[in-house]
């Protein structure tokens, strides 16, 4: 039996976006990588890990803030190059800004504009 992790396009650094959406709602709620490794983990675990770049290192999703995201299923696209984690976002908050989902930003008339409010403040977060 093949592999599950070798259908997957990864990158030439051996990393592929991973996008997590609200497994209730369908908002999209952040965008990070993941590489071989946290990509299995995040399968046996149940819960979210991803690469972090900036760090170097596996991201357990919550392991600071305690906003876990449990894994409810992971999808790959048609060209073996996205993922979708659909989770449940435990604690309601995605984003490091303190905000529900890292989109929270709209394009109306040429400028970006907040839309989404802080749900808490990212110093109580971290």
């Amino acid at each position: 039996m093949s592999n599950w992790l070798d259908a997957v396009n990864w990158n030439s650094d051996g990393l592929v976006p991973a996008i997590a959406q609200d497994a209730n709602t369908g908002r999209i709620l952040m965008m990070a990588w993941m590489n071989r490794e946290s990509l299995q983990l995040s399968a046996e675990r149940g819960e979210a890990v991803y690469w972090s770049r900036s760090r170097g290192k596996l991201w357990h999703k919550g392991e600071t803030s305690g906003h876990i995201q449990k894994l409810h299923e992971i999808r790959l696209d048609c060209d073996e190059d996205v993922v979708v984690l659909q989770v449940e976002q435990l604690g309601g908050i995605a984003c490091h800004t303190g905000r529900e989902s890292c989109f929270y930003r709209v394009l109306k008339d040429g400028n970006w504009q907040t839309v989404d409010p802080v749900l808490k403040d990212p110093a109580e977060i971290y």
